[in-house]
């Protein structure tokens, strides 16, 4: 038998004077007698013991992180840390490392399982084959890792049992050969009859728009591709945080159950080869979300110089770089890749089961298709990657093109010109060419009239008329030169019911109608205002 050689520390301070613990701190339960407690922990980690002899002590070929080894791991554990956290060992000068090691063989055998649950996606999901070698690369390479943190934190598990009397042994020998786990090759024969749903497109639609609308509140994961490894200790908690990485987790987890409950064993799955991908993108995405959350718990409580855990921040069971580096460049690295794989794969599935239909908006009110709302137009048309086409008087523009949806401006502004000269014909103008100073009179008395009735909107305040307005031609000529002058720069606006149709898939238009009855994201007089809560992926 040969045993690894990684020292601990012999002790980690003196026994705790059980007559000096406040017992108002206990919530009045008193201080449990030592021995008592001793006697118990030794019966509850004799098995977690075992399992730690048989990773810390090795006989040749080193120990397989087999599932069946991880999930006893992580089970046994999970209830000696539960055990000790009833008993406040946490606070205990005692028995605190213990626990914190104890905590960590189960936080990595979690991380190790999850590793297991990557690769077994990796070999079955039929991904794409760009990224995937890499990635299966990358994975082995962190179960390698995570093999030693839980090999160092065995042994010093042991270490700190031998100081604390707690006995040791090795489990026997047929457990040894049950948990080294031989698995056979291939799957059960896929022979249960297929379910049958209704409404193909609508479920299909419902969990692709879904996906991608979870991949635009991902921006997490895209941001911290932009750090650099000497920045990553800055960047926690934020933008990362096992708060918001357990958030993403959790929605990912909800989608996942989303696909199992409708298209799952389906009909509809079985005759679209690119739904069990689909699957396999949100599964894989999953449990590498899973294993992110795990190591920014673990840097967060045990490695972080403001909020770790002392007792394992002295001497770690992996260094904090090393672990920041398998969250940021393993983890957090491989979600994007494939978030962004399956990104394009539910365009696709949208594209094959769009459901063309028209709908009928208005122009934006305030300058019509400026930046602003061409920008958000094409946002919502590139985010479902369908083809969406604007009509306006005869013309057809691209709506995933901020550039071409400016273009309708054209239109927009020829017609504004002709209901102005229209709108002006109405007033009663003098038959004889008044002086500069009456015409821009006249003009100042046109526009508050037109302003009053709502068909102007007055942008500049206090509202003045430019030096030079033009004095040549007729007067009617005059004054509709004047005020397309101001209109062209900036001080008025003339309202328009100009209205555009949008032509394509339902889901688009949707959401394109949300964002026409939102004022494309402003007011008439070009503030922001807020988005409605369907157009989130638009906010970011």
């Amino acid at each position: 038998m040969r045993r690894v050689a990684v020292d601990e520390d012999k002790a980690t301070g003196p026994g705790v004077d059980a007559g000096a613990v406040d017992l108002a701190y206990h919530g009045g339960m008193g201080v449990v007698d030592t021995h008592c407690f001793g006697t118990l922990m030794a019966e509850r980690s004799r098995r977690l013991l075992e399992l730690a002899g048989l990773l810390a002590v090795e006989n040749g070929e080193p120990v397989a992180l087999s599932g069946a080894l991880l999930a006893e791991l992580l089970a046994q554990a999970g209830q000696v840390e539960d055990l000790l956290d009833v008993y406040g060992a946490r606070d205990n000068r005692q028995w605190s490392r213990f626990r914190s090691l104890v905590a960590a063989l189960k936080l990595f055998a979690a991380f190790g399982d999850r590793l297991l649950h990557v690769q077994q996606v990796l070999r079955t999901g039929r991904l794409p084959l760009v990224g995937q070698e890499d990635c299966a690369a990358a994975t082995t390479a962190a179960l390698r890792e995570t093999r030693q943190v839980l090999v160092r934190s065995a042994l010093w598990i042991r270490q700190q049992a031998q100081r604390l009397n707690l006995p040791l042994s090795t489990p026997p020998a047929q457990h040894i050969a049950a948990l080294r786990e031989s698995l056979p090759a291939g799957r059960l024969p896929r022979d249960r009859p297929l379910r049958r749903v209704s409404g193909t497109a609508k479920t299909v639609t419902c969990l692709a728009t879904a996906y991608l609308g979870l991949a635009a509140e991902s921006d997490l994961l895209h941001r911290v591709a932009a750090i650099e490894p000497g920045e990553y200790t800055a960047c926690i908690p934020d933008p990362v945080s096992e708060d918001s990485l357990r958030h993403l987790e959790m929605r990912f987890h909800s989608l996942q159950s989303l696909y199992d409950t409708h298209v799952a064993g389906t009909r509809i799955e079985d005759r679209n080869p690119d739904l069990p991908i689909l699957r396999s993108h949100i599964s894989l995405v999953l449990h590498l979300l899973e294993t992110a959350t795990l190591l920014a718990h673990y840097f967060e409580r045990h490695l972080n110089a403001r909020t770790g855990d002392p007792s394992l921040r002295r001497k770690p069971v992996i260094r904090p770089a090393r672990l920041l580096d398998l969250l940021m460049r393993y983890s957090i690295a491989q979600a994007r890749l494939y978030l962004n794989s399956g990104h394009g794969l539910c365009q696709a599935l949208l594209r094959r089961y769009a459901e063309v239909v028209r709908v009928e908006v208005p122009v934006p009110a305030y300058r019509g298709f400026h930046v602003r709302p061409a920008t958000l137009i094409a946002r919502v048309a590139r985010h479902y990657g369908s083809e969406v086409r604007m009509e306006l008087d005869g013309e057809s523009y691209d709506a995933s093109s901020p550039m071409d949806i400016f273009r309708a401006n054209e239109k927009i502004n020829a017609w504004k010109r002709r209901w102005l000269v229209s709108a002006i014909g109405d007033f009663a103008l003098p038959a004889d060419v008044p002086g500069a100073a009456q015409v821009r009179t006249l003009i100042l008395d046109i526009v508050f009239k037109l302003a009053e009735q709502g068909k102007i909107v007055i942008y500049q305040q206090p509202f003045q008329l430019p030096e030079e307005l033009g004095n040549e031609g007729l007067l009617l000529e005059q004054v509709t030169t004047g005020i397309k002058r101001l209109q062209a720069t900036g001080q008025i606006d003339l309202h328009t019911d100009l209205r555009v149709i949008f032509v394509g898939d339902r889901r688009v238009l949707s959401d394109l109608r949300a964002l026409a009855e939102s004022g494309y994201g402003e007011d008439r007089f070009g503030n922001n205002i807020a988005l409605p809560r369907e157009l989130i992926y638009l906010r970011r």
